[in-house]
């Protein structure tokens, strides 16, 4: 293998390769969780992986470390500009709002 290829298959920097061992713990640990706010009358949601770059630029200010940073930002076929979720409360937020869920009454008890 040379160097260059060496470089390419390499795991990007700041990520961490899970290896079968600690994948069962992490599953197990999840699964507990999962149980646990399951029982506390807590409901799982899934957020999407992109967003709207507007959602974050909106929520947290276009000047903070987050839209400067740490957002991945791309455009679509249509023009529209995405970015990866940098981290969930946005998300959740719109989705609460975008799905009405606060007319099923309060607290709401989610999880992602």
């Amino acid at each position: 293998m040379t160097e260059k290829s060496s470089k390419l298959l390499a795991k990007a920097r700041g990520t961490q390769d899970i290896l079968p061992t600690r994948a069962i713990l992490y599953q197990q640990i999840q699964q507990i969780t999962q149980k646990i706010l399951n029982n506390s009358g807590y409901q799982p949601i899934i957020l999407p992986t992109y967003e709207h770059q507007g959602l974050f630029t909106f929520s947290v200010g276009e000047a903070t470390d987050i839209v400067q940073k740490e957002m991945f930002t791309f455009t679509d076929r249509k023009g529209r500009q995405l970015v990866l979720r940098p981290e969930g409360t946005a998300s959740a937020v719109r989705l609460v709002c975008q799905n009405k869920l606060v007319n099923n009454g309060y607290p709401l008890r989610l999880y992602y």
